[in-house]
């Protein structure tokens, strides 16, 4: 159960960080972040964090 959590939490930081890169960048408008530049290395991280907790998923599951 543990496991799913840490992926589902993994996933969604990777969207919500993907989503702040392209407001970052201006791919996506609509929100006082888009244009920013901060937004784009902000959402870098989450990806990166997501992406972690993912490997630390897939990991957990492996080691059983």
């Amino acid at each position: 159960m543990r496991r799913l959590i840490i992926g589902v939490v993994g996933v969604v930081l990777c969207l919500i960080g993907a989503l702040w890169v392209g407001q970052g960048t201006g791919a996506v408008h609509g929100s006082a972040m888009t244009g920013h530049s901060q937004w784009t290395y902000i959402g870098i991280v989450l990806i990166v964090l997501g992406v972690a907790a993912l490997v630390v998923a897939v990991m957990r599951s492996w080691a059983r």
